[in-house]
């Protein structure tokens, strides 16, 4: 054997070596596509041995999709042409089907005449199912993308929009192809547009977190210049290297425009409970008024008697007549203006007040007629209280039904009413009306404060639902409980001016 000789069949062992050891299937076959080769991937991937595939047509690997495609392939080979990276589909000894990257080159004998081909396989059927898979979750993710009310639009650390979804097409009015590689500030109305980019620059220099992660109302600006209320909400991802920020947005005009016409609603039906109240306390009121007026005119009557004697003393008498008469048109007056006021229909406005004045001017208006019935009052007021920021015609609407409620429940001999009022330890002031009535049914206490639920034969049954309403409007909660003594404690707090500040 001559060195060449040797050194050629160490290429060769090399060569066979390496086919061997490959993780791919290396097969080669005749122009015609009979096999030649068959490596020890080929019968792992493809199932059957080299025994069982040498001298075999390759066309037993074929499924019945494919069969043509290897002749043609076969073609293109023996006009001296490569295929590479052709994806098809092959079958397994065990009848399954599994998915191949293919790469056929010619085999050209010494003197350069095609006399066959070699194949390299890959099985790509994991790749293919993962790459399937992708697409289908991309679609998934599409699809409900598509479906989602609330608005997405997300932004890269430069604020240039890179996804517009189609809810946020639809809620903006812009196109995805009109905001997508622009900068997001497009979508906001002046000043935040200017100031925009410099946010995003001061969070990637400082790292501080002032809305991500958090929601947040602003304001959105459409196609059309119209701007709208948002609720916006931003997260934050690294997607490909790149630092990213997602919104979801959803459009707030609709709920805005309900609120408002429910609180809309609310003040209409505040009005009418204290109408309801004015109407109920009618009777008792032209008595109340008439006491003074009629004591006013008896003092006048006085007056003009000792008026017409003409001397000084009775002069002089005649003047303290006339001022305590003065004092009786006073006492009408205040209490008609008091009524007045409470029933006025206007906008809710807080400002600080003395809660001791609000009480007893309500429990002024919630009494009229009712000391006549015997009831014992005391109006209990911690000294030095700080005021309260309500308004004060609904919190008086609401100590006037609890102390008129308090004084229908009170039908026994003792019928004792305490309206108190200190600080509630938490930094507000407590209100608290007591009666010594029967107190309530398990089955009323449980229903107390929905609407229309009443103990009174000609009651509405919205009473105590507008009075905890307004309560909850003031930060409070209004409740009910038993009152040691016998009877029942209906208790609220209001916030003070210190804590609005």
């Amino acid at each position: 054997m001559t060195l060449t000789e040797s050194s050629g069949k160490s290429a060769a062992s090399l060569l066979a070596a390496i086919v061997e050891s490959s993780e791919d299937a290396i097969v080669s076959k005749t122009l015609d596509g009979i096999v030649t080769s068959w490596n020890a991937a080929a019968e792992r991937i493809l199932g059957y041995t080299a025994e069982e595939m040498i001298g075999q047509p390759i066309a037993i690997l074929a499924t019945p999709a494919t069969a043509d495609e290897m002749r043609r392939i076969l073609k293109t080979v023996g006009r001296g042409e490569r295929v590479e990276h052709y994806e098809t589909e092959r079958r397994r000894r065990d009848g399954q089907t599994i998915a191949v990257a293919l790469t056929i080159s010619p085999v050209r004998d010494d003197t350069g005449r095609i006399v066959g081909a070699s194949k390299i396989a890959r099985d790509i059927t994991a790749a293919r199912r993962d790459a399937d898979e992708l697409v289908k979750r991309e679609a998934l993710l599409g699809s409900i993308l598509e479906t989602v009310p609330d608005a997405m639009v997300v932004i890269d650390e430069r604020g240039i929009v890179q996804f517009f979804s189609v809810a946020a097409e639809r809620m903006f009015g812009f196109a995805a192809s009109e905001v997508c590689g622009s900068n997001v500030s497009m979508l906001m109305p002046t000043p935040h547009r200017a100031r925009h980019d410099s946010y995003i620059a001061r969070y990637l220099a400082t790292g501080e977190r002032r809305i991500i992660g958090l929601g947040r109302v602003v304001s959105g600006r459409r196609k059309d210049g119209s701007e709208f209320p948002l609720e916006l909400a931003v997260g934050e991802l690294h997607w490909d290297g790149r630092q990213m920020f997602t919104g979801f947005l959803r459009d707030l005009t609709e709920r805005q425009q309900t609120q408002q016409r429910l609180q809309e609603l609310q003040t209409e039906l505040t009005h009418v409970s204290r109408l309801t109240e004015m109407g109920q306390m009618a009777s008792a009121l032209a008595h109340e008024v008439n006491q003074p007026l009629s004591a006013a005119t008896n003092y006048l009557g006085a007056g003009q008697v000792l008026l017409a004697r003409g001397n000084q003393p009775a002069t002089e008498r005649a003047r303290g007549v006339f001022d305590k008469a003065a004092e009786q048109v006073e006492r009408a007056t205040q209490l008609v203006r008091r009524l007045r006021d409470f029933g006025r229909k206007g906008e809710s406005e807080r400002h600080p007040e003395p809660i001791g004045k609000l009480i007893d001017e309500a429990a002024a208006l919630a009494l009229i007629g009712a000391r006549d019935s015997g009831i014992q009052v005391q109006l209990l007021i911690a000294p030095e209280l700080p005021e309260v920021v309500v308004d004060r015609i609904q919190v008086q609407q609401v100590i006037v039904n609890l102390i008129r409620n308090a004084v229908e429940a009170m039908e026994s001999e003792r019928r004792e009413l305490t309206v108190s009022a200190a600080l509630d330890g938490v930094g507000g002031v407590a209100i608290r009306v007591a009666d010594t009535g029967p107190g309530l049914a398990p089955e009323v206490a449980e229903r107390l404060f929905d609407p229309f639920v009443t103990t009174k034969p000609q009651g509405m049954g919205i009473g105590l639902s507008i009075c905890r309403s307004i309560v909850e409007a003031h930060g409070g909660k209004l409740h009910a409980e038993p009152n040691p003594e016998g009877g029942t404690v209906f208790a609220f707090s209001l916030p003070t001016a210190p804590l609005l500040g």
